[in-house]
């Protein structure tokens, strides 16, 4: 007879874990924009979020702007990084002193992704990376000749799923493929593409977990207040938006009207998830913090307590915004 197991012995080693939270930030195209960036930095750091993820111009057109901010984000914040990094229209040497860059201000967590494709008549440089699978295996190789370097944590390398098919793709089984075979390769977490219907993120992990996808799979929410982005977010992804919602948010005469119509959708679509199984929730920002926070209110996420892990927000708004932390801890 075997012995019993620790989860038998400790039954409160069963319990769920807190929900993870994190945003997406973009860096800065002017200096206007960097100002309301930093009161968008400030508001966030109150609700002690996991990480921030910051995004990655295509083919790196912006990287000394996203390291500045990542580096800033590191010194002057008490938020941890997840930097963006694409492999297309780069060579393997460019991208392993990137990832030697990165790790250099500290980062340890990279989100490994394809990137666009060159566009008509552009030749990539010679030997370049051609999916987010090889980039994966590049910041594993980093990762080891730095080793010594990195004894108190490893690299946490994320990687996209789809909780509809890439407009690239054959399928939707051809992207549980292609999410299995990064895993294969050493990913250790999924945050989804945005999606507008309240089955398709537990449709995807149905299917993910059939297929032999065991990593967390973080459901990435965008706050549906917007028509101008909700439309274009549609053209570059091919993911049509809920017709429905666009159809409120047209007839609405205000812009709180709108919003009200848009963080309550919004709602759903986290909510959906996290009865779904979501271990955590993405929310891409725009570099803007109202929707999401209401977002964020509405949904009262068992978090755990931030304790002394917080050095205290310098931009303000921590006192007003405390009971946010606490709402289900």
């Amino acid at each position: 007879m075997s012995p019993p197991s620790l989860i038998d012995t400790h039954p409160n080693l069963a319990g769920a874990a807190p929900v993870a939270l994190s945003y997406e930030l973009f860096p800065p195209r002017s200096p206007a924009a960097a100002e309301s960036l930093w009161a968008t930095i400030g508001e966030l750091e109150t609700t002690d979020p996991d990480y921030v993820s910051v995004t990655y111009g295509a083919s790196g057109s912006n990287r000394n702007t996203a390291v500045e901010l990542i580096n800033r984000l590191v010194q002057e914040t008490t938020l941890r990084p997840l930097a963006h990094l694409t492999c297309v229209g780069n060579s393997p040497q460019e991208l392993a002193d990137i990832i030697g860059e990165l790790l250099d201000v500290g980062v340890r967590g990279i989100l490994a992704l394809r990137g666009d494709q060159p566009r008509d008549g552009v030749i990539p440089p010679e030997g370049s990376l051609r999916y987010a699978q090889d980039l994966i295996e590049l910041i594993r190789r980093v990762e080891q000749r730095r080793s010594a370097l990195l004894c108190a944590g490893k690299v946490a390398v994320g990687v996209a799923a789809y909780p509809t098919r890439h407009p690239e793709s054959p399928s939707e089984a051809h992207d549980v493929e292609v999410l299995l075979a990064k895993q294969r390769s050493g990913a250790d977490f999924a945050i989804t593409q945005v999606f507008f219907h309240t089955e398709q993120y537990a449709d995807l992990l149905a299917r993910a977990r059939r297929a032999g996808v065991t990593i967390p799979i973080i459901p990435g929410v965008m706050p549906l207040t917007s028509i101008r982005r909700l439309t274009r977010l549609a053209e570059l992804t091919g993911v049509e938006p809920d017709p429905h919602v666009i159809e409120r948010l047209a007839a609405a005469d205000t812009d709180a009207e709108r919003t009200r119509i848009g963080v309550s959708a919004t709602v759903d679509l986290a909510n959906a998830a996290l009865d779904a199984g979501a271990p955590g929730l993405h929310l891409y920002t725009f570099n803007e913090h109202t929707a999401a926070l209401e977002v964020l209110d509405r949904l009262a996420l068992p978090r755990p307590r931030s304790g002394n892990r917080h050095r205290g927000n310098r931009h303000g708004g921590q006192q007003r915004n405390a009971g946010r932390r606490q709402l289900a801890s």
